[in-house]
């Protein structure tokens, strides 16, 4: 007999009002006017791990929307991905108040410095007890390029060159900084970590 095949459910959205329901942020029931309160992330965490979901996933986007006649101004009216706020900084949350609920999210290499991403990243990875996975993205919008004082978009195998560099580095920062066995935590000793192994 086959093996029984089990569904893996994921959520999608962005800590944004409009991801990609534009629009359904008007319908009276709507409370995605609430993504700036912790509240609205923690309810949201707790009624999926009620539902036996197995992950949510956070997108992201720096930058704005702005081609569409040469404007913001559809973006801002229609809140399409705009206010958007950083997805990692609410993870910690909503880990605090599910036990099994794993979280995705959307980081742009070519705005986190490697080195403070993988201290970040590494901090989510214990707060969560590794139900933290990370999208990597590359950018692609020229706005973003310009808020990060860049005169435009980095040409895309560029972009994904660096990455791969950017990667190197986070793999040795994660697998090589510290050697298995390097935290002794013997108190009698009064040995936290053995600096030979680090």
């Amino acid at each position: 007999m086959p093996p029984i095949k089990q569904i893996i459910l994921n959520a999608f959205t962005m800590n944004c009002v409009g991801h990609i329901n534009h629009g359904l942020w008007a319908h009276p029931r709507d409370r995605s006017h609430e993504y700036k309160t912790l509240r609205y992330w923690t309810d949201l965490a707790r009624t999926l791990e009620r539902g036996l979901f197995d992950g949510l996933f956070l997108a992201d986007i720096v930058g704005v929307y702005d081609i569409y006649q040469n404007s913001v101004d559809l973006t801002l009216r229609e809140s399409i991905q705009l206010p958007v706020n950083d997805p990692m900084l609410l993870v910690s949350g909503m880990a605090s108040v599910t036990d099994n609920l794993g979280f995705g999210i959307t980081v742009n290499t070519s705005v986190e410095a490697p080195y403070t991403f993988a201290r970040k990243i590494s901090t989510l990875d214990h707060l969560t007890s590794g139900r933290i996975c990370w999208n990597i993205v590359t950018g692609y919008l020229d706005s973003a390029a310009k808020a990060l004082g860049k005169t435009g978009m980095t040409e895309h195998d560029t972009r994904y060159d660096q990455t791969d560099d950017y990667m190197d580095l986070l793999y040795k920062l994660w697998e090589g900084s510290w050697e298995e066995g390097a935290v002794r935590l013997d108190k009698q000793a009064r040995i936290y970590a053995d600096p030979a192994k680090v």
